[in-house]
């Protein structure tokens, strides 16, 4: 996994969206990961980690966050973001388990330099 600790969050977001990378993942009040308002629901095994950018916080190393970009079985991209530390915005095992159920497989095309 890489370090952009050199490129803010915002930074990468824009860049992904000037990409067309535009959808994120979330979980639902169901606890479900579904695609945006499309509803569309997701499996881990549907998905796979193509990149994944972590950031930490300038003032406390505990605010920390990954962005994962995503592909789909369609081959969509999308993207989750998981904060981490004081930060957090999961609570519950369901979104931690999701993550660590998706294949890896990084790509170096989605670099941000």
């Amino acid at each position: 996994m890489a370090n952009h600790n050199l490129k803010t969050l915002s930074e990468v977001l824009n860049t992904l969206i000037k990409r067309g990378i535009t959808k994120e993942i979330c979980m639902n009040e169901q606890k479900q990961m579904v695609l945006g308002k499309d509803e569309k629901v997701y499996q881990a095994d549907d998905l796979k980690i193509v990149k994944s950018y972590r950031f930490e916080g300038d003032s406390n190393p505990d605010d920390n966050a990954v962005l994962y970009l995503l592909q789909d079985k369609e081959g969509e991209l999308s993207t989750i973001l998981d904060s981490y530390g004081a930060e957090s915005n999961h609570t519950g095992k369901e979104f931690d388990n999701f993550l660590r159920e998706i294949p890896i497989e990084e790509n170096d095309e989605y670099n941000i330099d």
